[in-house]
């Protein structure tokens, strides 16, 4: 089984649910949502098969790791972390809006990771450094925590465009009102960052860990060390404020979109820096 080959039609399983629930969304008609749903579920069932397929590769090539370890496993796991959560938030509120607006994350992740030039989607032995079970356990916290703040992202993006449909008293006459309430978008927000902070947390206590053990110290103010301490702040801050000044609805939006641009470079942008934490 071609793990490559399943991974192709994972992103055009999502580009279809996208698409169906963009229809629901428009259209108004729940059968669209279903349809979307149903694709989304096949989706993260057929990337997960294909994780453990790629995973199973890696130990019939004589040096097994988890999928985490370049630009393209991470691409992938990441989208996987994204779609996974969208649907335990999608079941759990049993609501569909958010659709439209996080699965074309996924999408474009996979798409990026399939098509982009230069990304190398080989198995490949891990150098001495990376090879101890602590690097699974700080990817995997690292990436869920992204996951939540994309989520937490897009809901600050939902409310900020529902806001000024409502100010515009456009509410029951558009796709607007079908979205879930403000109220609820603000619970979401928070939520998903606090849920990424931990996350994040984690995943920065064992990175600290496993740098100790593959370099001797614990922290050596690398760029992806730095951004990661920068994003952890920013949501550190809008937790606080929250909690402490009673910030709500618009404010928060506006940090959780500002929190995932320190993401995306948090992710991305130290690739084009002298890093330990380079995949480039």
């Amino acid at each position: 089984m071609n793990h490559t080959l399943i991974l192709s039609y994972v992103t055009f399983v999502y580009f279809v649910s996208f698409v169906f629930y963009l229809f629901r969304m428009i259209l108004k008609k729940e059968f669209w949502g279903y349809g979307a749903s149903f694709l989304a579920w096949a989706g993260i069932f057929a990337h997960t098969l294909a994780l453990i397929v790629r995973w199973r590769a890696s130990y019939n090539l004589g040096f097994g790791h988890a999928p985490l370890t370049n630009l393209y496993e991470s691409l992938i796991f990441f989208a996987w972390s994204i779609m996974l959560l969208y649907l335990l938030i999608e079941w759990r509120i049993k609501n569909k809006m958010l659709g439209p607006f996080v699965v074309p994350v996924a999408f474009l992740i996979m798409a990026y990771a399939s098509i982009a030039p230069g990304i190398n989607n080989k198995i490949e032995p891990l150098i001495p450094a990376l090879q101890s079970n602590w690097l699974t356990i700080h990817v995997l916290t690292c990436f869920m925590g992204y996951a939540a703040f994309t989520v937490a992202f897009g809901c600050g993006l939902f409310y900020l465009w529902k806001r000024k449909k409502i100010k515009k008293n456009e509410n029951h006459s558009s796709t607007a009102g079908n979205l879930p309430s403000l109220d609820m978008l603000d619970i979401l927000i928070y939520q998903s960052t606090a849920l990424g902070f931990v996350f994040l947390a984690m995943g920065i206590m064992t990175g600290s860990i496993w740098a100790h053990y593959a370099w001797g110290a614990y922290w050596s103010w690398d760029p992806k060390e730095i951004w990661s301490l920068i994003t952890w702040l920013i949501y550190a801050i809008m937790l606080h404020t929250r909690y402490v000044r009673g910030w709500r609805g618009k404010r928060l939006a506006i940090i959780a979109i500002a929190g995932f641009i320190s993401v995306l470079f948090t992710y991305f942008g130290v690739n084009f820096l002298s890093s330990l934490h380079s995949y480039l």
